[in-house]
């Protein structure tokens, strides 16, 4: 497919401007204690009950680090195809906020545990690569809350020292589609991997947006702005719209772009300056004193990427070559670990060809107007795969399959006991069948005479006499031989 049918340029009477875009997305590790304490990470508890000495830094109180969020990031690592540092070191990030308790963020900085690495995005163009400039952990702040007061601003640490790997893209990205799609993709490796639920809507994954412009062809990239914690996929694709274009208007009318840390207001669509843009010396980096650099053994690393589970782009090329199924189906099965799942315990016993497009076609439409996840289907894979051996041996017909679908839907029922209960089978007697024709044919004989001068559309027209006869059960394709048979012979006598 062409891609210039796709590029994103922001159109003036004076230029054509390129927007340039990279990412950090911090990833909530999901793991059952925090970082460098024994606190609960679970999401929803009371504001304050998940809080000891060390996240609220009491003085005296020592980190220790949770080895598992260590697996978790290094597996992470490995999923992004992904250099992983055998030593690491966390470092003090220094500033003062109100939920930041000891005025420092325990993070990485010159050594990170992750280094550069990659992620395939699959576009209607056809395959982008964008790569990673480095993952590395830290510790998140606590929660200021503004709107429950006129005149005070609360503070809910629970979140404080839950661990974030924070994965930094290089500026390869184009544009809004290119950004849902990445970071659609990183949310897919995590939950493949375990390593993140990837729930924006409770802040487990959230970005930073650096957005620059610059004139179509040029080299050098502009100046950018950074955009704070924009916490959906759809809020990033408005700011970054937004964004460029009020940089393309300072531009063209001889204004600089100032480098700067903005805030987006989803209600005006609009960016706000929040702050000018830090360089890593105003957060005066240095290693925490409290925690030993982090060496890990190769050995380490080979244990858990021979682990590991079967990724997207492993699963799709699978598909592809085992299943038939064409690059987009297999975006679409292998777009959630669950789909997938899903998709593979229906074709243990069902046709895939059939089984691919009532999960693509007809399951989806349920879960999307009911606001379900796969998981949460009402109808179950083996529920759908006796559905579909339905149609497949002639048990039902495909029309009749759709409205028995719909009543396993909302009961929850097996196709067979709705069937049996309803008396939805299929007729295929073709004695019974061939009475149906004749009576249908003789009803409308001048139908017939029509059809014999020359007016073959009429086929259409019998065939839906003859299945509204049978209350919409007549095997079709019986039903086409009969009828092909019994009109040839009326245009031979």
């Amino acid at each position: 497919m062409d891609k210039e049918k796709f590029d994103y340029y922001i159109k003036t009477e004076k230029n054509n401007w390129e927007v340039v875009i990279g990412l950090e997305v911090h990833a909530q590790v999901i793991s059952a204690s925090k970082l460098f304490s024994g606190s609960s990470t679970k999401f929803g508890a009371k504001p304050n009950t998940q809080v000891s000495l060390v996240d609220s830094a009491f003085p005296g109180m020592l980190p220790v680090v949770n080895q598992y969020c260590i697996e978790q990031a290094i597996k992470t690592g490995l999923g992004l195809n992904a250099k992983i540092n055998l030593l690491s070191i966390f470092d003090r990030k220094n500033y003062f906020y109100a939920d930041l308790p000891a005025g420092y963020q325990i993070s990485q900085y010159k050594n990170p545990i992750v280094g550069e690495g990659e992620v395939t995005l699959d576009m209607p163009y056809g395959s982008k690569k964008v790569r990673i400039e480095r993952l590395h952990l830290e510790q998140d702040a606590g929660k200021s809350i503004h709107d429950m007061s006129p005149d005070n601003t609360f503070v809910d640490l629970n979140r404080s020292g839950v661990a974030l790997m924070e994965i930094v893209s290089k500026p390869d990205l184009r544009s809004p589609s290119e950004v849902n799609t990445y970071v659609k993709k990183l949310r897919t490796i995590m939950r493949y991997l375990g390593t993140c639920d990837g729930n924006m809507q409770e802040g487990s994954l959230r970005a930073d947006v650096n957005v620059s412009v610059r004139k179509k062809g040029e080299k050098k990239f502009g100046t950018r702005c950074e955009i704070k914690n924009v916490n959906s996929i759809k809020f990033m694709e408005m700011a970054i719209d937004t964004e460029a274009k009020r940089q393309v208007e300072l531009l063209e009318s001889g204004k600089n772009i100032e480098q700067e840390t903005r805030l987006f207001d989803t209600k005006k669509n609009e960016t706000r300056s929040m702050r000018s843009k830090e360089e890593a010396h105003d957060y005066r980096y240095f290693p925490d004193p409290d925690l030993l650099p982090l060496e890990i053994e190769h050995s380490y690393i080979e244990k858990l990427k021979k682990n590991l589970p079967e990724l997207p782009d492993q699963k799709k090329k699978r598909f592809i070559k085992k299943f038939k199924l064409t690059p987009y189906e297999a975006n679409v099965l292998v777009s959630e670990a669950d789909t997938s799942k899903y998709f593979e315990e229906v074709i243990k016993d069902a046709d895939i060809k059939l089984a691919k497009n009532w999960i693509i076609v007809e399951l989806f439409a349920v879960l999307n107007k009911k606001n379900l996840d796969i998981k949460d289907s009402p109808v179950s894979p083996k529920n759908l795969s006796s559905l579909i051996n339905a149609i497949s041996s002639g048990e039902i017909s495909g029309k009749i399959a759709k409205k028995v679908f719909e009543m396993m839907v909302e009961s929850g029922d097996e196709p067979s006991k709705i069937i049996k209960e309803k008396g939805l089978k299929q007729q295929s007697d073709p004695k019974e069948l061939e009475k149906i024709v004749l009576k249908v044919l003789e009803s409308n004989s001048d139908k017939v005479s029509q059809y014999k001068s020359g007016k073959e559309k009429l086929y259409g027209f019998f065939i839906g006499e003859i299945m509204k006869a049978s209350s919409g059960k007549a095997n079709p394709k019986l039903v086409n031989d009969i009828l092909k048979e019994k009109l040839k012979n009326d245009q031979k006598s």
